[in-house]
């Protein structure tokens, strides 16, 4: 069995995005859940808070009735330990976008980082959106930088192509020589993938995912398991 993983292509906190969100829900456990959103990838730009609110919003409009904010804003934050223990406590942590870099770094050895990898371990929902889901994989795609990075490695040789129906497909063609032995999951917006205890995939929302692996592309749409 494997602790439960969400990735989403973006536009989070709106639309077709909530099949996939509640289904995370229940995998977490139902609405009284325990749920953490960490608003990291949008502090760099100061907008951490509106982006913690919008989350905390749209999870209440669910359902949900147990919702922190941890404002990891920077390492000192990153590991503090009072904030750790509430992520511990956590069945959904989720990670909403921003810029990839900042919140990759910020995370990696971290108190609150590793507090969430064990709630993890015990079951509980990591998901993340756009940047958040980024840097879930082993790789991730500065686009700022325009580099291909390390991530926080819970999706071993994969690299999260988020928007996919938007922008991101035009990453593809750039990136695969780079990582060619890589698997690269590209994500459309208000859309969701969940991975089970099972290890299988399924596709929630409004788009689909397309899976590039060994020079192939297979695309997968709603309710589709691979």
């Amino acid at each position: 069995m494997r602790p439960p993983l969400l990735l989403e292509g973006g536009a989070e906190f709106g639309g077709r995005i909530s099949a996939a969100d509640l289904r995370a829900i229940e995998l977490a456990g139902g609405f009284d859940s325990r749920i953490c959103i960490i608003p990291t990838a949008a502090a760099a730009d100061n907008n951490h808070q509106r982006a913690g609110n919008n989350g905390a919003r749209w999870f209440q409009s669910l359902g949900a009735k147990n919702i922190f904010i941890a404002n990891i804003i920077d390492s000192t934050s990153a590991n503090d330990s009072s904030l750790a223990d509430l992520i511990r406590g956590a069945r959904l942590i989720y990670l909403p976008g921003g810029f990839p870099r900042y919140l990759a770094e910020t995370l990696a050895n971290s108190l609150c980082w590793q507090a969430a990898l064990e709630a993890h371990e015990q079951g509980a929902v990591i998901a993340g959106s756009s940047a958040g889901a980024m840097v879930l994989c082993e790789h991730y795609y500065d686009p700022y930088e325009k580099k291909i990075l390390r991530g926080l490695n819970l999706i071993p040789n994969a690299c999260v192509i988020p928007h996919h129906n938007n922008f991101g497909a035009s990453w593809a063609n750039q990136l695969l020589p780079f990582l060619p032995n890589a698997t690269f999951i590209g994500i459309d917006e208000e859309t969701g993938i969940i991975r089970d205890v099972s290890g299988a995939w399924q596709v929630y929302g409004a788009g689909n995912a397309a899976i590039y692996r060994g020079g192939e592309i297979t695309v997968y749409t709603e309710g589709e398991l691979f």
